[in-house]
């Protein structure tokens, strides 16, 4: 679906430069300055999930032992899913300390070390990804973010929002140009900005929105749409 946006539009009564790259273009007549975007929404075909295993023990040392053994039960997990291996990514490993604090002595605590290892996982198949976190609770993460839905290739889209945008803002400039009295247009400067597609996360907490049952884990996954939109700034010169 596409969607339409239309910001104010600035005539200029002398004449002035328009700077693209290196290159300076004169104006002998006034300018309109136009800003136009334009969205389109589309399915999602990738879902990236990040999942990982925190793992508490008295010491550093046991701690990332028992965590690399569980985290290893949890990429195997995923394996054999189907998964291929460049589709999973370590995103971070850590050993920390913790702490309590005494409220009565008002002084810390040492209550042993927490171990973290976490994976970024890419799914090209949207449906399956129900399946998969059951499948990454089963085997051991206790840390679930996401999923987030995103478009593998957009260009194609992208380039329907461009073109939209570009006739949407040279039919706008026309007008204007009409309006002051003037016939044509000459292209001066053109600027655009990519806006979307970013992986969008749908926030999974484990505790309130996966729901247990039997021995069953379902979280229920609606993709939804993502969104492409491309914002282009013109500058059009007004002629005779």
């Amino acid at each position: 679906m596409l969607k339409t946006f239309f910001s104010a539009a600035a005539l200029a009564g002398f004449a002035s430069a328009a700077h693209a790259a290196e290159v300076r273009i004169a104006a002998s007549g006034p300018v309109v300055d136009l800003t136009v975007m334009e969205e389109v929404d589309a399915a999602p075909d990738l879902v990236t999930i990040s999942a990982g295993v925190q793992t508490d023990a008295d010491t550093a040392v046991s701690a990332l032992r028992q965590n690399s053994e569980e985290m290893r039960n949890v990429i195997e997990r995923i394996r054999s899913l189907g998964i291929a291996d460049e589709d999973i990514q370590t995103t971070g490993i850590s050993v920390n300390a913790r702490y309590d604090f005494d409220q009565a002595n008002r002084r810390q605590i040492f209550l042993g070390y927490t171990a973290s290892n976490r994976v970024s996982v890419k799914l090209r198949e949207v449906d399956d990804t129900g399946e998969v976190l059951d499948a990454l609770v089963s085997a051991g993460a206790n840390e679930i973010n996401g999923p987030s839905f995103s478009l593998e290739n957009d260009e194609e889209l992208k380039a329907q929002a461009r073109s939209s945008a570009m006739e949407r803002a040279e039919s706008q400039a026309m007008e204007y140009a009409r309006l002051a009295g003037f016939s044509g247009l000459r292209l001066l400067e053109v600027n655009e900005t990519i806006t979307g597609n970013m992986p969008m996360p749908a926030t999974l907490d484990a505790a309130q929105n996966i729901v247990v049952t039997g021995s069953r884990v379902k979280a229920p996954v609606q993709p939804g749409q993502v969104t492409i939109g491309v914002t282009v700034t013109v500058k059009y010169e007004m002629t005779r």
